[in-house]
Order: C-alpha cells, then structure tokens, then sequence
C-alpha cells in the first residue's frame, strides 16, 4: 500500500513540475482577425525594425476574410514591439509597424480597395 502511494505521489510531483503548453507560450501571442473582404495568403511578423521579414507564419495556409488565426510565440522571444505584413491573394500587401504585441491581444485587419487604404484595430 505505500509503494502505491508513493507511486501516486511520484506522479503528481512530476505533472507539477512540467510546464503546461499554455505556460510555453510568449507573452506576444494574439489572434489576427481577417476583416479585409478578401483572402490573405501570406502573414509576416518580425521584430520592430528588423532589415528582414520573418517566415510567413501561414505557410501553406490561407486567411480568408472573416476568420481569425492565433500567433504564438516562443517564451524565450523577449520583444514586445513586432512589425506585421499581410500579402492579400491577388499579390497586394499591406504594412504596419510597431505593434506592442505584449499590451495587444487582438489585431483587426481593414482594407478598402476602392481608396486603396488599409488600417489595423486592436485590442
């Protein structure tokens, strides 16, 4: 009867020390909100001022318009200001700089092709 105890507490020691998937995630994470009226194909995001863009982090998939996509980062990422590019299906992109990614949960991508303006919300 004590080995089995001992096995039960052995176990539930461990699961305590283990992180959680939700505490491996970056304090950057948010959800990127698809309210153009068209289909994204390509997201970008790298750090504020970089020379460089980062991997779409799409990759084969795509945005269409009215769906939302979560962007985790990795804890170990330290910066909290992110730069944000969207390529839109038909080749057009769209640039924002300077996102403070650890105050803001949500971005909501606008576009008005007839003025040919785009603009982000946030949360």
């Amino acid at each position: 009867m004590r080995i089995a105890k001992l096995i039960m507490f052995c176990i539930f020691g461990v699961a305590a020390i283990l992180p959680s998937p939700g505490l491996a995630d970056g304090k950057q994470n948010f959800s990127l909100e698809n309210r153009t009226g068209y289909k994204i194909s390509e997201v970008y995001v790298s750090p504020g001022k970089a020379s460089t863009w980062e991997e779409d982090v799409l990759g084969e998939d795509e945005l269409a318009n009215e769906e939302t996509v979560t962007i985790r980062f990795s804890r170990s990422d330290k910066s909290c200001n992110w730069d944000l590019k969207v390529v839109y299906d038909d080749g057009d992109t769209s640039e924002w700089e300077d996102f403070d990614l650890c105050k803001i949960s949500i971005i909501r991508l606008f576009y008005n092709r007839k003025k040919g303006t785009s603009w982000a919300e946030t949360e």
